[in-house]
């Protein structure tokens, strides 16, 4: 168990380091891998916050990686560089859900304060939750 923050305003930053993700605190990108129908692996790098036992992460719209979380929510994630070439830490299972109106809205909140937005394009919103050890596809954790 980690010791209480010494200040309310530590208190985020704590929190982000206890639980799950807590390997993906201080990244600031994740090799973020989705699953084709035939279990073929497809990773991406990807923008992401983490904070306690939840990760949010954003991708476009239209894009391949939102049509595969349609299909299949099951992802693993790993902090890596921006371009996804070099992965420093250990591959999370996670699952991956689609957030709408406020949580969307908190989530993009979150995103901005560390990264900024491209123009021009509509991002979507997911959170990660860890995912059971052997849990089949589409069921989750807790």
């Amino acid at each position: 168990m980690a010791p209480a923050p010494a200040t309310a305003a530590d208190a985020p930053a704590q929190e982000a380091l206890d639980g799950y993700f807590a390997p993906l605190a201080a990244a600031r990108h994740v090799l973020l891998t989705t699953f084709k129908w035939g279990r073929t692996p497809v990773s991406i790098p990807a923008r992401v916050v983490a904070h306690g036992d939840r990760a949010y992460f954003q991708t476009w719209s239209r894009s391949p990686t939102g049509r595969r979380l349609r299909d299949n929510d099951w992802v693993q994630v790993a902090p890596c560089a921006a371009l996804g070439l070099y992965r420093y830490g250990p591959w999370l299972d996670a699952t991956a859900r689609l957030l709408a109106g406020e949580e969307a809205s908190q989530a993009a909140r979150r995103l901005a304060r560390q990264h900024r937005r491209i123009r021009g394009a509509r991002p979507v919103h997911y959170e990660l939750r860890p995912r059971a050890a052997g849990a089949p596809g589409g069921q989750e954790a807790g």
